[in-house]
């Protein structure tokens, strides 16, 4: 049975094993790339494809590109944007020519928002909170989609590729608004290759795999572009933190984590949150917890705890039952107020500086 994925719903992953090889992907290892990041080394990214052409361009110091988007649909952030933008800090650092676009035609198109307000909101919150969580505004370029004539030059060019049938193949539909999103994204990741014929490199979460395999098709088609290398690489789902689904979901806000969000909010919600602790304190001390289980602990693996070192402490401790349920969630409580409170002063440091930033503007 083929896995379709929807990168506008909110799918139950329940087997990451299968999607590699529903998708042609390759397993990835920390040892792809040199001083991994922390969810690289923890597994949080679980595959790639083609990761290997730019870790030789890493090492070999030849110019490579990395994108990533932003969808200006509300005021805040989730989790998994942060795990993007993470990986996107990793490949700046280690050279990558850096875009961010604001996909405000495709939030018109498939999400009816305005372009005004897509752009009042990136302009507010959601560029300086990508600033925020580490990009360096010096080395970044950012343009808005329906300010870049190339990008929806070449989103026509490609739908000249595809059919009806190929499209309700990818995405289960041939919806008019999300065939044009779709078409643009061909063009925002080939975009940079417009500027500099030059391998990139696109990290997303798995839901959002069917448009690179659509864009990689597209390359296919069209070989007399001659276009480089389009890489990815994708990391897992932040479970919810109520355990039911293996990625947090606005339909169940009491169980996800945005960006920003007030203490008493987050508090409650890993209060609240399913741990992997046993029945009774004698049960827990005796057996350990059941750490795979815990909610928490993937909290602080895959956000907040940076140190290795620190993060296998707390491992050892929790599930030999020397930390309890309620200390790991206090430990947890602890971090994502340090976490959100030096977030917030540096969107609003950020905030100062977008008309300073670079933007691409092509009419």
């Amino acid at each position: 049975m083929t896995v379709l994925i929807d990168p506008w719903g909110s799918l139950l992953i329940e087997n990451y094993e299968r999607l590699i090889g529903e998708f042609g992907l390759t397993s990835f290892s920390p040892l792809s790339l040199p001083n991994p990041n922390r969810m690289m080394r923890r597994g949080v990214v679980f595959a790639g494809k083609d990761v290997d052409v730019i870790a030789e361009c890493i090492k070999k110091k030849k110019p490579f590109y990395a994108l990533t988007g932003i969808m200006p649909t509300g005021d805040k952030i989730h989790l998994g944007n942060k795990m993007g933008i993470e990986n996107m800090v990793y490949f700046q650092q280690h050279g990558a020519e850096t875009y961010v676009l604001v996909a405000d035609l495709e939030a018109a198109a498939a999400r009816g928002v305005s372009l005004e307000q897509a752009k009042q909101r990136a302009l507010d919150f959601h560029i300086p909170a990508y600033l925020a969580l580490g990009l360096d505004p010096k080395k970044t370029i950012f343009y808005f989609q329906s300010e870049n004539v190339e990008v929806i030059r070449i989103a026509f060019e490609a739908a000249k590729k595809f059919t009806h049938n190929e499209f309700k193949a990818a995405y289960g539909t041939n919806d008019p608004g999300k065939v044009m999103s779709a078409l643009t994204q061909i063009g925002d990741m080939l975009f940079p290759q417009e500027e500099k014929r030059m391998p990139g490199i696109i990290p997303v979460g798995i839901d959002q795999a069917v448009h690179i395999r659509l864009c990689r098709d597209y390359m296919r088609k069209a070989k007399d572009k001659k276009f480089m290398t389009l890489a990815s690489l994708y990391h897992k789902f932040m479970p919810s933190l109520d355990g039911s689904s293996f990625k947090m979901s606005k339909s169940r806000p009491e169980s996800m984590i945005e960006l920003p969000e007030d203490a008493s909010a987050f508090t409650r919600k890993i209060k609240n949150a399913v741990t992997g602790g046993r029945k009774t304190l004698e049960e827990h001390r005796k057996k350990g917890a059941e750490v795979e289980k815990c909610m928490v602990f993937e909290l602080l693996k895959q956000h907040v705890v940076e140190d290795d070192r620190e993060l296998q402490k707390i491992y050892e401790e929790y599930k030999s039952g020397k930390m309890t349920s309620s200390e790991i969630k206090q430990l947890a409580i602890e971090k994502m107020t340090h976490f959100m409170d030096d977030f917030a002063k540096k969107v609003e440091k950020y905030r100062k500086q977008v008309d300073t930033l670079k933007f691409i503007r092509r009419m």
